[in-house]
């Protein structure tokens, strides 16, 4: 009995044709896209300012959450002066850019504390971290850091960033009763956080100039020197989980 090997009786063109199926296959298995995940840990470094949930944003280079010298969006604004973090998540959601959002803790934080968030995400080359919190004893102010580069980050690599602090320009430094979202304000006032009137001096983001107080002669600040930082609000660790 005679036994013929399966691809000796084919023809030549077959033969061309199966190699390409098989080929094509082994192709296929490169083309798989890796899921990345990421861990990023923000602590408050303030001395007496409490920082409010964390919004955290993964995107390509083309999604811009604020700009200095432009005006903020209101997504922005609300989280400056009030702590709500949903419009912005919702406004960078909305962004073909935008690769996963997150929010890291629940509620305010206290100085010395941290607050973790991880999130997943498809591979991407350009991929860049934003993040921000409102500095709950301010009229506006927010920690910020935006275009982060991430993406060339492998497994186990870890960055270390510091938040410095921003103006968001919506609402005036007054630092009076009823105007804050924070503790030091025991206002009760329909009005506190939040405000849709833009009564600034400028209506675009700056980098903060601080706290004045009562402490230096404010007469309507209802905060003390303890509220006041120099420098960074929040030290950020990012690191590859995966």
């Amino acid at each position: 009995m005679k036994f013929y090997a399966p691809f000796k009786l084919l023809p030549i063109s077959c033969l061309c044709l199966i190699t390409t199926l098989f080929v094509g296959c082994a192709d296929d298995d490169n083309d798989v896209v890796a899921t990345i995940e990421m861990s990023v840990e923000i602590s408050n470094v303030t001395n007496g300012q409490p920082l409010t949930p964390v919004a955290v944003v993964i995107h390509k280079s083309g999604y811009t959450p604020w700009s200095i010298g432009s005006a903020a969006s209101v997504g922005l604004e609300k989280l400056a002066e009030s702590g709500d973090v949903t419009d912005f998540i919702s406004e960078a959601n909305a962004d073909a850019n935008v690769l996963t959002t997150g929010m890291a803790g629940s509620a305010p934080f206290a100085p010395g504390s941290s607050e973790t968030v991880s999130l997943s995400f498809t591979e991407n080359s350009d991929a860049r971290l934003t993040l921000a919190s409102m500095l709950a004893n301010t009229n506006d102010a927010f920690a910020g850091n935006t275009q982060v580069k991430i993406g060339s980050m492998s497994v186990g690599d870890s960055m270390t960033l510091y938040s410095h602090v921003h103006d968001s320009g919506t609402e005036k430094n007054s630092e009076a009763s009823g105007t804050l979202a924070g503790p030091a304000d025991s206002s009760t006032a329909a009005d506190k956080g939040f405000s849709a009137t833009r009564d600034d001096s400028h209506d675009f983001v700056t980098i903060h100039p601080g706290v004045v107080s009562k402490d230096d002669g404010l007469s309507t600040s209802v905060l003390d020197e303890s509220h006041r930082w120099n420098g960074p609000a929040a030290k950020v660790v990012v690191t590859r989980t995966k």
